[in-house]
């Protein structure tokens, strides 16, 4: 692989136009694509094989005028201080927002609230349900419009109008939170390099590569249903990763020059060992976000998927566009054009912190290990309590209408009309089952009403709603909808009729069980494949053992650093998070396949170069410290603006996104300066030779896949000379190449 890539990169710098112009031609093919093919986005859930659908299928057949996978929007009123949306002046403005809403495109049905009795006790708040033929992915903007300006009626009779449910919901747009985290990078890598063009070089490579990227996922939206957060969970990945990659083979690219080899040979040798490693940190990342597609719910597989490519854009532009760009710029990007910076450089021969600091874990490897692991240990405590669920409305901004919708429902009926269920009875004498199971349903605990069954006209299918006392994101609803389930069991053997329970909240409470027993399968999935791919490339049994219980480690803190933040509200006010409730679900098996990438990422940057030490014959603690001063500087700026890129998103209005920005960024950092830069070179001082110690038969066995580049390194000393100069080893040969290279550059 590394000789290939070796040749990929000689190529791309010598025919640096031709290689520009073809990316540029993709970004402007994709754009155009992405313009003409794009289609609307949401936040529904399909989940196959799951109670909740099968009961949404079975309606679409039997009841279609239930629109039971139909958008839906409570409008809440409430009346001020000595006035009632029950009299005159409060009915009327309350009558005409239900007349306008009835007139509203794309509208199934409006429920009176007078008729229906949804009128508080003390009668200042109302609420009435509406229903739409449609998804809320199929919502137009002239019905979301529509159901926005129906309120105004209300208001101007004084009284307050709030909108909540999934039709209410804006599909997303992208917002300007990534710029922050550009910018962090390009100050990051300003202070790595010492040189402004050697920083823009991974920018102006990220850019164009999440361009491409957002392009296709974005056209890819006018052919699929897609999330809302598909795309911008993709940008969030693909521009860290793609500023990552890029950041390792300049690091290695300038390198090359300073040995005093032309810009072509530096180049191919930069892509040929620095390009190896990104390409297997690249397939670690797709393997595992593509394995998300084994959970079978299809908006995690395209988030998966969609992601997955971006990794993918980002490795191939990293390859071959960024050595035509370092055709481009030639030696440049040495260039100290920034004073008092000069890319790391110790200071009148002092070693720098990196190799002070790994000479002190080196001398004292057992205590730091002890305490390294001792403090992630503590911080991984509250992941103990890490209560999975899909949270709604009831984690929206308080200054959003659907969080005071649901604010004010609260306040007049209860939490539970937040979250109502709906229970479908199929087969025999439906209406009398229904009748029957709707007796029982009310002796449970926590249920505050249960409707009359309607039933379907050919009486073989009934639909009641159950109103539970709690929120739909509590425990004890969960309780309630196991509860409903298993009575369930005895009304099929009774009547032969079946019961089920669907409906948002119960759909919601399937994807969290779902998710909750597909983690453990997936996170092993994941550990099973970061040992064998660590031990091909490692050729070691103890490295990958070390490496899979370090990103181990890294997962139990970041959950313990979830918790305590968005579930128990540790430190909400800094991060910004308005309301506490249980963790997404989706997050933390997004979280495992994307830092388990990042963690392995980091792992091959250090350890591979400790790896050729100890090959080339230096003690286990002289490799442990040769290794960690050339990998830390780059891995501590690579790590830095992954945070800043996923802490960028903190500030996002959804809590899905901010949730998972928080959960990357503060994986990144614990598995990137405790786990790898702290435990790593403790473990490996401790281990010493023993370290790398492979079975004699495995090693037989197991393929050689160079990811450091160690045969290309042997083939061009032993074939070609050491590829120093014009005309040395891997140097364009007499007439080749050399006359399409700016004498000024090169």
């Amino acid at each position: 692989m590394a000789t290939f890539l070796y040749r990929l990169g000689r190529f791309s710098f010598r025919r640096r136009r031709l290689v520009a112009l073809l990316w540029v031609g993709l970004l402007v093919l994709f754009g155009v694509g992405a313009a003409t093919l794009k289609g609307p986005t949401s936040n529904d859930f399909s989940i196959p094989g799951t109670e909740s659908q099968q009961a949404i299928d079975l309606l679409k057949d039997r009841m279609p005028q239930a629109s039971a996978d139909g958008a839906t929007a409570r409008v809440v009123f409430a009346a001020p201080d000595g006035r009632t949306v029950t009299d005159p002046a409060g009915k009327a403005g309350v009558e005409k927002v239900v007349a306008k809403l009835k007139a509203a495109p794309q509208v199934a049905s409006v429920v009176d609230p007078y008729q229906a009795k949804a009128v508080s006790q003390d009668a200042r708040i109302a609420y009435t349900q509406v229903t739409y033929k449609v998804s809320a992915i199929d919502i137009t903007d002239a019905a979301r419009d529509a159901l926005t300006a129906a309120a105004q009626p209300g208001r101007d009779a004084g009284l307050q109008v709030e909108m909540g449910g999934n039709a209410t919901e804006a599909m997303p747009e992208q917002s300007a939170t990534e710029v922050i985290g550009v910018a962090i990078a390009a100050v990051v890598l300003i202070i790595t390099f010492g040189s402004l063009i050697a920083a823009g070089l991974p920018l102006l490579n990220a850019i164009l590569g999440v361009g491409i990227a957002m392009a296709g996922i974005t056209a890819a939206t006018g052919l699929f249903e897609m999330s809302s957060m598909t795309s911008t969970l993709a940008l969030m990945l693909g521009l860290a990763v793609a500023i990552d990659y890029a950041l390792f083979i300049v690091s290695r690219y300038r390198h090359e020059l300073q040995e005093g080899r032309t810009g072509e040979e530096a180049a191919g040798r930069a892509v040929g060992t620095a390009g190896s490693a990104v390409v297997f940190a690249g397939l670690t990342v797709v393997i595992a976000l593509a394995g998300l597609a084994v959970v079978d719910i299809p908006m995690l597989t395209e988030m998966g998927l969609a992601a997955a490519f971006a990794v993918v854009v980002a490795v191939l532009i990293a390859l071959s566009l960024l050595p035509a760009l370092l055709g481009f710029a030639g030696r440049k990007v040495l260039g100290g054009w920034i004073p008092f910076l000069r890319g790391g450089a110790s200071r009148r021969g002092r070693p720098g912190f990196g190799e002070r600091w790994a000479r002190f874990i080196v001398r004292r490897p057992l205590p730091v290990l002890l305490l390294a692991i001792v403090g992630m240990g503590v911080i991984a405590l509250p992941a103990l309590h890490l209560r999975l669920g899909m949270p709604g409305d009831e984690v929206a901004s308080p200054a959003t209408t659907q969080r005071k919708a649901y604010d004010l429902l609260d306040k007049g009926f209860g939490p539970g009309f937040n979250g109502p269920l709906m229970v479908v009875v199929d087969g025999g004498e439906a209406q009398a089952a229904g009748q029957r199971f709707a007796g029982e349903i009310k002796a449970l605990p926590d249920v505050a009403a249960v409707s009359q069954p309607q039933a379907n006209p050919a009486g073989d299918t009934a639909v009641l709603t159950v109103v539970p006392k709690s929120g739909p994101s509590t425990a004890q609803t969960e309780d309630l909808v196991s509860a409903i389930r298993d009575k369930g069991g005895a009304l099929k053997a009774e009547t032969g009729a079946s019961a089920m329970v669907t409906g948002q909240t119960a759909m919601a409470i399937d994807v969290s069980a779902k998710l909750s027993g597909a983690l453990a399968p997936y996170l092993g999935l994941v550990v099973g494949l970061a040992f064998i791919l660590l031990m091909l490339v490692f050729r070691s049994l103890l490295v990958p053992l070390k490496a899979t219980l370090g990103f181990l480690l890294t997962v139990a803190a970041t959950f313990g650093a979830v918790v305590a933040v968005f579930q128990w509200g540790w430190l909400s006010g800094l991060f910004g998070v308005d309301t506490t409730g249980p963790i997404m679900s989706m997050m933390p098996i997004f979280m495992i396949g994307v830092v388990f990438g990042l963690a392995m990422d980091y792992q091959v940057f250090l350890v591979t170069r400790m790896r050729e030490e100890h090959v080339h014959g230096a003690a286990p603690g002289e490799a442990v410290v040769t290794g960690f001063r050339h990998g830390a500087r780059v891995v501590t700026a690579a790590a830095v603006i992954m945070i800043a890129v996923f802490a960028g998103f903190l500030s996002s209005s959804e809590s899905m996104i901010k949730m998972m920005g928080f959960a990357l960024a503060a994986g990144v950092a614990f598995d990137a300066f405790v786990v790898r830069m702290t435990i790593v070179p403790a473990v490996m001082a401790l281990l010493g030779r023993a370290a790398w110690w492979l079975p004699g038969w495995l090693a037989r066995v197991l393929p050689n896949v160079d990811v450091e580049g160690e045969k290309l390194r042997h083939l061009l000393r032993d074939g070609q000379g050491d590829g120093r100069g014009d005309g040395a080893g891997g140097a364009p040969r007499p007439g080749e190449g050399e006359r399409e290279l700016d004498p000024a550059v090169t």
